[in-house]
């Protein structure tokens, strides 16, 4: 699972605290407040971080801690697992691999798979990369085989030759592009099937596309010793 400086994720409640107190920018003790009745009174979390960047620079706000066991502190340096903002990164991968020519946005995504593995169709039609990024495949969230060995790694247990039998066997049961439906699966399928292309794994196309350009040190999959 990626993760990232707490930063990155707060940045997205800064929007939203913003938006609800109006155009002006939130103070400290206004952000704290909302943090502690999120922790201590919602119970939606343990322990969060707001970075704030406005026309005086930036600034952290934080509250709460690690866990329910682990009492230190969560602050600006706080490491977070980032889920499915991964699937930006797997965007940002197809958009530039685009603009290189080395894909294009109308490919069937069996174009870049094994020559045996049978991509569900309909209608005459093919799943596309495009398809696969904006969610319109047809294809499930989650592969009904699907099964997981714990939260810390939970897609480690689902290896491809999974992934190629089940969509080997899928049927879809609407038309594709006929309707969004969020799907893990078939954004996992494109970040595989861009892997494929670029004969590179993933963690690599990330760091290639996404962290190194924009100086994300302390962003990955693999933690270095510091962080």
């Amino acid at each position: 699972m990626l993760t990232v400086p707490n930063l990155w994720r707060s940045l997205i409640l800064a929007i939203v605290v913003a938006a609800r107190v109006g155009a002006q920018t939130p103070s400290d003790a206004e952000i704290r407040k909302i943090l502690i009745d999120r922790i201590d009174k919602y119970e939606n979390s343990v322990g969060m971080v707001v970075g704030v960047i406005g026309s005086g620079g930036r600034r952290i706000v934080s509250y709460g801690t690690f866990g329910v066991q682990d009492a230190r502190p969560v602050g600006g340096d706080t490491l977070y697992e980032i889920g499915s903002i991964t699937k930006v990164f797997t965007s940002v991968i197809l958009a530039e691999m685009v603009e290189r020519g080395e894909v294009a946005l109308k490919d069937p995504v069996a174009k870049y798979l094994p020559a045996g593995v049978r991509v569900p169709q309909r209608g005459g039609k093919q799943i596309t990369l495009y398809d696969l990024a904006t969610h319109h495949s047809g294809l499930p969230r989650m592969p009904s085989d699907y099964s997981t060995n714990g939260p810390d790694d939970p897609y480690a247990s689902y290896p491809e030759d999974k992934l190629y039998a089940f969509l080997s066997s899928y049927h879809l049961t609407r038309a594709i592009g006929a309707k969004f439906e969020y799907s893990n699966l078939g954004v996992a399928l494109l970040g595989h099937a861009l892997s494929r292309r670029a004969g590179k794994d993933y963690d690599s196309l990330v760091r290639e596309h996404v962290l190194v350009p924009l100086g994300m040190s302390s962003t990955g999959y693999t933690l270095s010793s510091d962080l």
